[in-house]
């Protein structure tokens, strides 16, 4: 028997975006900030280890950066995108593994890189509606949002 979702479609586009780690265990704390704290109901997702960070230019994520900036410029097109919304996390696996950083460097680095991807998607979909978030948790506690200047 096939699972029938309670939720009922609704075919209005809000026009935003939101790219960031596909972390899981934030993933309902994305979408609590997203939906509720910045009202984006039914936004379009782009996840991915790293979220933004792949679109900072790091040699470690070419690959990456090309295959996401070719969807994101898709979902602009097809999606009439006007606004997209970068979130990085504190601890990002991402940043220590794959780029081989430690605190306390590790988020300024992520700051940094949420504005050059805030560049680079300006540069790539000509938007002008991109903001960013750095999300801090704490162990079994509360998930902050704080702004990030782009």
């Amino acid at each position: 028997m096939a699972f029938q979702s309670r939720l009922h479609y609704e075919a209005s586009r809000i026009h935003a975006a939101a790219i960031y780690c596909s972390d899981g265990r934030l993933g309902e704390h994305f979408d609590d900030f997203l939906q509720n704290g910045l009202n984006l109901p039914r936004y379009d997702r782009l996840c991915l280890p790293g979220g933004p960070g792949c679109l900072a230019s790091h040699p470690q994520a070419q690959i990456e950066e090309q295959g996401v900036a070719s969807e994101l410029k898709f979902l602009v097109d097809a999606h009439d995108l006007e606004r997209v919304v970068l979130i990085a996390h504190q601890g990002c696996a991402y940043y220590t593994n794959r780029l081989e950083l430690k605190e306390p460097r590790l988020e300024l680095v992520q700051r940094a890189d949420l504005v050059r991807a805030a560049s680079f998607i300006h540069r790539v979909t000509s938007l002008e509606k991109i903001e960013a978030y750095f999300a801090r948790n704490t162990p079994e506690g509360p998930v902050s949002f704080e702004p990030v200047r782009v």
